[in-house]
């Protein structure tokens, strides 16, 4: 693998295809055809190389591998490229959930379908971009420009109130990021950097920690999104296309986690310290409050998004536990939700594609005429509630075990989501599948087609296997994982004794 920019080649091979898409004529059947199938094997060689990109990884090494640099024109700015065992996986995920997008969108979007996947494919170069930038301006350029697409397949693709809750979600993201630049230049000012590495490596100031933190944790949390700058989420998932709700819960909500995990953890160690207690208040609260609002839910697509609030609490907990069971649950966590709550927005879609209606009310005994759907919703549910087996439990087990360690009272009180996330998830399941087939409407429709079994199956495959062999996610993750600890627990060692010193 040496010599061949391997991370290059998936960041921006998405742009070959928005290239090939330009060329092409749209507005004809065979155009439509041609545009998808373009789309589809874009995003298939994108896969095959971030595959190619996983084997070839060294798990032992806890630094970052496959890096590509060069310099910006003497500004002190690079292209700087690189992945660790915790950006690996999700330059997979985001690879992986792509084909799955083109695949769902083969029938439902009717109108504009070559803009669409020029969207879409844009949306994949930033997303991986993110998590392949060692340069902080590189990194920002790239967390900041994946919004201008996701607004775009909102506004134009998406439901009746679209136009609102696109801008909702643009605003709300942008001023949280604009904080970010600020402390992003301020921390260029006192390193003489903006290499991602070297960055890791400087010891920033006691105080200047805590306001780069908050400028941070302003962005990150918007993005999870945690309580309470989480109401955006809700109405960017009701109104957006089922893709964009596929890659808005499946990687776009990752952000923030991962920039807590590159940025908060091991570049403020004693400001991520010092605001842990207020990130597990807000995690517990996210946790048991926006449970109970899920339950309320009649609109399927808002109760997943919800749950997605809920489950993403689960997370922050784990990361500011700075453990090494909190920080792989964590991880885990997020890998895991990005497959399942996919493929919970893909089952909404398939029954949406026949009823055009998203109102739980308008369904109930689908299991008699759709028993294929039946079982594929079924297991993803089991994976939304973290039952053991399925990847849903790795990953909620771990950050409560991690949290447990750092604080019970935490612990306990967010191990009351996992009842009630079997409250909200059974009483939707048991609505929409059980019960008599009374609806006339529902009587006709048709089980899953060969093109829906494609999309849910695989994802079925994956929500088991890693729930019973987590082992390659975690072989992959926890060099890095035990460096970020290590690390962590290093500069908080070295400030008290700093402190003991003094006194």
């Amino acid at each position: 693998m040496s010599g061949w920019p391997i991370l290059s080649l998936i960041t921006f091979l998405p742009l070959v295809g928005v290239v090939l898409l330009l060329l092409m004529r749209g507005d004809s059947e065979a155009g439509r055809r041609n545009v998808l199938v373009i789309s589809l094997l874009t995003t298939i060689a994108t896969l095959v190389l971030s595959l190619v990109l996983w084997s070839s990884f060294d798990n032992s090494n806890a630094g970052f591998q496959f890096v590509e640099k060069v310099a910006w024109l003497n500004t002190g700015i690079s292209y700087h490229v690189g992945v660790d065992g915790i950006s690996m996986l999700f330059v997979v995920l985001s690879a992986f959930l792509m084909p799955f997008c083109v695949i769902a969108s083969w029938v439902s979007v009717e109108k504009r379908i070559k803009e669409y996947m020029i969207a879409f494919l844009l949306l994949e170069t930033l997303m991986i971009g993110v998590f392949v930038a060692l340069d902080i301006v590189l990194f920002y350029v790239f967390f900041e420009a994946g919004l201008i697409p996701m607004f775009i397949i909102i506004g134009v693709w998406g439901g009746k109130d679209r136009v609102y809750a696109s801008y909702k979600f643009f605003l709300y993201t942008l001023l949280g990021s604009v904080l970010m630049l600020l402390a992003i230049m301020a921390m260029y000012w006192d390193a003489g950097t903006t290499d991602i590495t070297q960055l890791l490596a400087h010891k920033f100031p006691a105080h200047m920690q805590t306001w780069l933190w908050l400028a941070f944790f302003s962005s990150f949390a918007v993005k999870m999104p945690m309580w309470p700058v989480h109401t955006w989420l809700p109405d960017a998932h009701v109104q957006a296309p089922t893709a964009g709700s596929v890659i808005l819960a499946g990687i776009l909500l990752k952000l923030g986690g991962y920039g807590f995990l590159r940025f908060s953890l091991p570049m403020f160690p004693l400001a991520s310290d010092y605001f842990a207690p207020f990130v597990f208040s807000l995690s517990v609260i996210a946790i048991i409050y926006t449970s109970l609002v899920a339950m309320m839910q009649e609109d399927i697509k808002k109760l997943i998004a919800y749950s997605s609030v809920a489950h993403m609490g689960y997370v922050t907990m784990g990361i500011f536990a700075a453990n090494t069971q909190g920080v792989q649950g964590a991880i885990f966590q997020m890998l895991s939700h990005g497959i399942v709550s996919g493929a919970l927005f893909l089952c909404v879609g398939v029954v949406y594609d026949r009823m055009h209606t998203r109102d739980i009310d308008a369904y109930g005994g689908l299991v008699n005429n759709m028993p294929k759907y039946a079982v594929a919703f079924m297991v993803f549910t089991m994976a939304n509630v973290g039952l053991p087996g399925t990847s849903g439990f790795v990953g909620e087990f771990l950050t409560l075990l991690g949290a447990f360690r750092a604080n019970t009272w935490v612990a306990l009180f967010a191990t009351t989501g996992v009842i009630l996330s079997a409250a909200y998830a059974l009483w939707l399941y048991r609505r929409v599948i059980w019960g008599a087939l009374e609806k006339e409407n529902l009587k006709k429709l048709l089980d899953l087609s060969p093109r829906e079994q494609l999309i849910l199956y695989p994802l079925i495959a994956l929500t088991v296997f890693f729930g019973v062999y987590p082992a390659p996610v975690f072989d992959a993750t926890a060099a890095s994982v035990d460096l970020l600890v290590n690390n962590y627990n290093a500069a908080l060692q070295a400030a008290h004794d700093v402190a003991l010193a003094v006194h």
